[in-house]
């Protein structure tokens, strides 16, 4: 007996149910097979192996000694394969494994992940945060938090919240400056990340055309929590979406001192492969955040 290079799954499948209910009708209804595609798989099991497996008479079949040998050794492989996709298909529907932006993971997820996981005891979480745009094809995540205009070609994609922006200083900066009547007088205080595209579009919005932002340094923090920490400590004027810094606005940690705020057609979004849209895991993360948020768009 030779058995070809190419195991025949197929086949062996056939021949398993078929040994175990003894009739090719009925492994056809199981298997969703006609007869004729049950007798041409296990004939072709039977020319692999050499041996014939059956005893075909009118109306009924029984297994030959080869037959009586193979098919309970099948019968334990298949179930151990059950055993082990199922295995693996438990531990990976119980962690989530999400990527976001490290602003939106610091100032938001980490705050309230907690209720998701009370929600969903049996969920685990893993979280990795990175600036750069998630590839769902190279890197294992279930969905990611992006900031951008939701356009991403094979990605399902929700607003979860707006990105508005607008300056902010702690109160005592504002108490010692002697109060910010109007814009211009934040120019007057050093300015964080004054190079940040949205300081120049928020001063034209506000009516300055020219504020002349290059007479501050040109730092670059990388997040909006480094700049939302040096505003608290006093040490200057952040351009910041309120959405992230409700806390501190609530308990006067953070002063918003006007009510203008813009926006640049960038918001953030959760995502995640469209063939994926279904998975439970995916399905109750995406319910949960939505909920959550105002602004989300289930």
């Amino acid at each position: 007996m030779k058995l070809s290079r190419q195991l025949p799954l197929n086949a062996l499948r056939v021949f398993e149910c078929a040994a175990r209910r003894m009739s090719f009708t009925k492994a056809g209804e199981e298997l969703g097979l006609t007869q004729t595609a049950v007798s041409y798989q296990i004939k072709l099991l039977e020319e692999t192996i050499g041996e014939p497996l059956f005893l075909r008479r009118p109306r009924q079949v029984s297994l030959t000694d080869a037959g009586e040998r193979l098919a309970p050794k099948l019968t334990e492989a298949f179930a151990l394969m059950n055993d082990a996709l199922a295995s693996v298909g438990a531990a990976l529907s119980e962690t989530l494994s999400i990527h976001s932006t490290a602003t939106f993971a610091q100032q938001w997820l980490s705050r309230h992940i907690g209720n998701f996981q009370l929600k969903h005891p049996t969920i685990a979480v893993r979280l990795a945060t990175s600036a750069t745009l998630i590839d769902f094809t190279r890197e294992a995540a279930d969905l990611a938090i992006r900031w951008g205009t939701g356009n991403w070609p094979g990605l399902t994609a929700h607003r979860i919240m707006r990105m508005d922006f607008t300056p902010m200083l702690s109160p005592k900066l504002a108490e010692e400056a002697g109060g910010i009547r109007e814009p211009a007088d934040l120019l007057n205080l050093p300015i964080i990340s004054a190079g940040d595209e949205w300081w120049g579009q928020w001063f034209t919005a506000a009516g300055i055309a020219d504020p002349g932002l290059e007479k501050f340094p040109r730092n670059e923090f990388g997040t909006q929590t480094m700049d939302a920490s040096i505003a608290l400590a006093g040490q200057g004027v952040a351009i910041l979406n309120p959405g992230h810094f409700g806390e501190d606005i609530a308990a006067g940690r953070l002063y918003q001192p006007f009510s203008l705020m813009c926006n640049d057609g960038r918001d953030y979004w959760l995502v995640y492969p469209d063939s994926r849209r279904n998975v439970p895991k995916i399905r109750a993360f995406r319910t949960w955040i939505t909920d959550m948020l105002p602004d989300a768009e289930p």
